[in-house]
């Protein structure tokens, strides 16, 4: 573990004018960066490529579980807490494996775990949870994945989630309806085909894709609002907008959209 004398240079190092020193919170690594060029999906770490996201992720799921700030190789191992990632970065996921009794999950890989169906087995058995940009591509209701998020964990556990998100009053529900439907493909330009539940065929023109066309589609643009409104409905204890800044590790939110938020199971 980092000495203290150790902690403070990294708060008082010199750095080059107009930026801020710190370290990395996954890898371990020194960096500068102005708080400009500190942005939610830039990599900003010259040695694992971690962006203030992934950092903010580790950070706040040991904030949670240790309440302290501590940077990931810094810490003993903690095998007694128990700890799930959805389709998560290897960056972060990596790290918080060596300490943690954490497990990294996909929906089309193995191992897979369906936020919509989760197995009744997983229920009530997690420390923390985390889903970082997911909720977002999951098929409509979402409601379904706000419900199991809060079923996976034990009681007090902690739900670290991130999503795009705007400060409009409600989400955006690009296709309220999708029941059978698929991607058509005419040179590059994508359709989303539907046929509701109700029999009704639907085509959707420009589909947005995260990660490249045809990979992860867009269902939803949430809004902040909405978004505490559902992790009340689902049954969690508390949220809160998890916004603030850790330059220690180069975590700065400048803008007050798409920052992380915690939810906590009743104890």
């Amino acid at each position: 573990m980092a000495s203290l004398a150790s902690r403070l240079w990294q708060r008082v190092r010199p750095a080059p004018a107009g930026a801020i020193a710190f370290r990395c919170n996954l890898c371990g690594a020194k960096a500068h960066a102005t708080l400009a060029g500190l942005s939610r999906e830039t990599p900003s770490c010259p040695r694992c490529g971690s962006t203030v996201r992934f950092r903010s992720i580790a950070q706040l799921v040991v904030r949670e579980l240790l309440g302290r700030d501590e940077a990931l190789p810094d810490l003993a191992p903690r095998r007694d807490l128990i700890g799930l990632g959805l389709s998560d970065a290897e960056c972060y996921a990596r790290p918080l494996a060596r300490v943690f009794d954490y497990r990294n999950t996909f929906f089309h890989a193995e191992p897979r775990v369906d936020i919509t169906a989760t197995d009744r087995s997983l229920h009530g058995k997690h420390d923390f949870v985390i889903a970082s940009d997911v909720f977002e591509h999951v098929a409509p209701p979402v409601s379904r994945a706000f419900d199991n998020a809060l079923a996976l964990l034990k009681p007090g556990g902690t739900f670290v989630m991130t999503v795009p998100f705007s400060l409009e009053p409600d989400t955006a529900e690009h296709y309220p309806d999708l029941h059978d439907w698929s991607l058509d493909r005419r040179g590059d330009d994508w359709t989303v085909v539907n046929r509701t539940a109700d029999g009704r065929d639907q085509r959707f023109e420009r589909p947005v894709f995260h990660g490249g066309p045809g990979t992860t589609l867009e269902m939803r643009l949430f809004s902040r609002d909405a978004l505490l409104r559902a992790f009340e409905r689902a049954g969690f204890a508390s949220v809160r907008i998890a916004d603030e800044p850790c330059i220690l590790f180069g975590i700065h939110w400048p803008e007050p959209w798409s920052v992380p938020m915690v939810a906590r199971k009743a104890s």
